[in-house]
């Protein structure tokens, strides 16, 4: 079976595109801020407590890599590294796997889902196992070498 990639960066949330006989794989970084309206005592015990910053629309980091799978980064830490959901948008009701992507573009699974990494948020540091699912590229340019990316630009409105 022949194996596209959908760059999930340039799409509005609700694509989906089926082609007969060929596997369509979501690939990109997105990030999923949160309202700065919801900043509080909480997001900064996480912070603190925890070395989670998650993301608010007030300040959102800019990103120097892209994943296949798709990544949506919910938060990151003091060391330069991402923290996020892999093959779809965080969603607190999630069963997406958690990854870390470190500042050296190295990618570790956390826990299997959002509730387990919730729950065991104190210890998500020394979870972290080598995930050879997810490949970390430089940039889009770099990924379109040596994989097959659909163009949507002839049938998406501009």
């Amino acid at each position: 079976m022949r194996k596209v990639y959908l760059d999930r960066t340039a799409l509005p949330k609700a694509v989906v595109v089926d082609i007969e006989d060929t596997e369509v794989i979501p690939a990109g970084t997105t990030i999923f801020p949160m309202s700065a309206h919801y900043k509080n005592e909480e997001y900064q015990k996480f912070a603190s407590d925890y070395d989670i910053q998650f993301i608010f629309d007030d300040d959102i980091p800019s990103l120097e890599f892209f994943t296949v799978p798709h990544v949506d980064i919910m938060a990151k830490d003091s060391k330069g590294g991402f923290i996020g959901t892999v093959y779809q948008q965080y969603d607190s009701e999630s069963d997406a796997p958690i990854c870390y992507i470190n500042r050296d573009l190295e990618c570790f699974i956390i826990y299997e889902n959002i509730e387990y990494f919730l729950s065991n948020i104190g210890t998500w540091q020394d979870n972290l196992k080598p995930y050879d699912k997810i490949t970390v590229y430089r940039s889009k340019a770099e990924a379109e070498m040596e994989l097959e990316f659909i163009d949507l630009s002839d049938i998406l409105p501009c």
